[in-house]
């Protein structure tokens, strides 16, 4: 157990320090957004470029590992969505709502806390956890809340404007830039891969600082969001693991390290990415908050039990 704390506790550090510099004042309103960018404009692109850079074909496509991680997270999407309408819930919160329960936080959490756990043998499944959650997954989300508002917009009207959505998204792009170097075998001159290892090397901790500065923001949340926000926290921090792991140990049979890695990843917190979909289409905001800052605080309980009852099959 304490040697799990070990490598739980830091990561979580880094988010309560950048919580409490929100709280106390330290850093002003105006510095979640602007870390926020940092990470998400510059840091995290240079790591993501970097691993996909010089990745091995063999190494990103194991279908396995896809359909296992895939899987279940479309499987926690598409169960709460359903759920949500049949509740009454518009199209588009109920979307949203399927964001919370299956949008594992990969960038932000995911990157540190895999090679911490696994080693640098963790960033290339941790990458494809990454694109598929905020390519794919973020993209039917983005389709769907379309659908609900704008009912009369034409489908390619619709699929093109997601596109330019995604396209203008630097975690999305910088992937697709290396994708010319991976599938040539050339790698980018040394002076360039230092530039991108000082500046990916920032990715992590800068962005567990974000969050922190983003869970720090007070905010006024509606009564009643509490119940809601609780059975979106159980299906992401309980089902959606259990169900990847179902896939990846009974169906797929992955080796245990990939094994590890899937559910790992499924395990983590909700990421900020339903937030910023919510605030951006003027949606209510307040469960998705909740459930982004409920779901990171349990989850240091959750991680923990995990790592500490796989460890040590995982080594």
């Amino acid at each position: 157990m304490l040697s799990v704390l070990a490598i739980v506790l830091p990561i979580f550090g880094l988010i309560f320090a950048g919580w409490l510099a929100r709280r106390s004042g330290a850093l002003g309103p105006h510095s979640t957004s602007e870390l926020n960018r940092f990470v998400v404009y510059l840091a995290l692109p240079a790591l993501l470029f970097d691993v996909v850079a010089n990745a091995h074909w063999q190494a990103l496509w194991n279908p396995g590992f896809l359909l296992s991680f895939g899987g279940g997270t479309a499987l926690v999407f598409a169960g709460t969505v359903l759920l949500q309408r049949r509740r009454g819930q518009p199209l588009a919160d109920a979307s949203i709502d399927g964001l919370n329960a299956a949008y594992a936080n990969t960038g932000f959490i995911g990157f540190p806390l895999a090679v911490a756990v696994l080693g640098t043998a963790a960033l290339t499944p941790t990458l494809v956890a990454t694109l598929l959650t905020v390519c794919v997954l973020f993209a039917l989300a983005i389709v769907l809340v379309e659908t609900g508002l704008q009912r009369e917009m034409r489908l390619h009207h619709l699929l093109w404007k997601v596109t330019r959505v995604l396209l203008r998204n630097p975690l999305v792009l910088a992937p697709l830039l290396a994708l010319p170097l991976m599938a040539t075998g050339t790698h980018p001159p040394a002076p360039v891969q230092t530039f991108l290892k000082l500046l990916g090397g920032a990715a992590s901790p800068c962005a567990l600082i974000a969050l922190g500065l983003f869970l720090g923001e007070r905010r006024n949340v509606p009564a009643g969001t509490g119940r809601t926000a609780l059975g979106l926290g159980t299906a992401k921090l309980l089902l959606q693991p259990l169900l990847v792991w179902l896939l990846a140990a009974q169906v797929f049979r992955l080796d245990p390290v990939l094994t590890h890695a899937a559910v790992l990843l499924a395990a983590l917190p909700t990421g900020t990415g339903p937030f910023m979909l919510a605030e951006f289409h003027g949606r209510e905001a307040g469960t998705t908050a909740a459930t982004v800052l409920g779901t990171t605080l349990v989850s240091v309980l959750t991680l923990t039990l995990y790592l500490t009852w796989v460890g040590p099959q995982a080594g």
